[in-house]
């Protein structure tokens, strides 16, 4: 009876692994390197600001909401740098649209939640590395979370929430964009 037990865990470890390697994320406005619509308008830089268009298919059986972030780990303050931050997508969401992130359109699914990011304050802040450094790595997370809601608010600082995103995911799809000021 143990030994039946056992081969029963894991068929579904293995299956719920098998439904998590299908998990996708897709752009429609972005390829490998990000354009003057993902680029930040300040600190230097002269772009559009806009999130690009992100959707996501194959989520996992038990899925219960999504999380979406954008992090540059080359940023030069021994941390990185949060450039975006969307909790409590529901579970029957699976796109995002084009300058969801703009905080004055309010175009993200109802019940999302957008938090501060390193620019200090919430929303999409594109890509604006300083002049002179190699290309950064911009990548674009969607994570599948256990649960309704993650316990954040629009003040939460960056570490915070991606600590709890982290805690509560049961699987995650990424797109790397690079981008390099001239």
């Amino acid at each position: 009876m143990k030994g039946i037990w056992i081969a029963v865990v894991v068929m579904f470890v293995t299956v719920t692994i098998a439904q998590a390697d299908n998990f996708t994320l897709k752009s429609a406005d972005m390829g490998g390197q990000l354009s003057q619509n993902q680029v930040y308008s300040g600190f230097g830089c002269s772009g559009k600001n806009q999130s690009p268009q992100l959707s996501w298919d194959s989520a996992p059986t038990g899925t219960k909401s999504f999380a979406v972030t954008v992090y540059d780990p080359d940023a030069p303050t021994g941390s990185g740098w949060w450039h975006w931050i969307v909790t409590n997508i529901p579970a029957k969401v699976n796109e995002l649209v084009t300058d969801a992130g703009n905080t004055q359109r309010q175009a993200l699914p109802q019940g999302a939640l957008q938090s501060v990011t390193d620019f200090g304050q919430p929303g999409y802040g594109g890509a604006c590395p300083p002049e002179g450094d190699d290309a950064h790595r911009y990548i674009f997370t969607v994570y599948a979370l256990k649960v309704d809601k993650l316990k954040v608010s629009p003040e939460t600082p960056p570490a915070m929430v991606g600590f709890m995103v982290n805690q509560n995911s049961i699987a995650k799809a990424s797109l790397v964009a690079y981008y390099e000021r001239e």
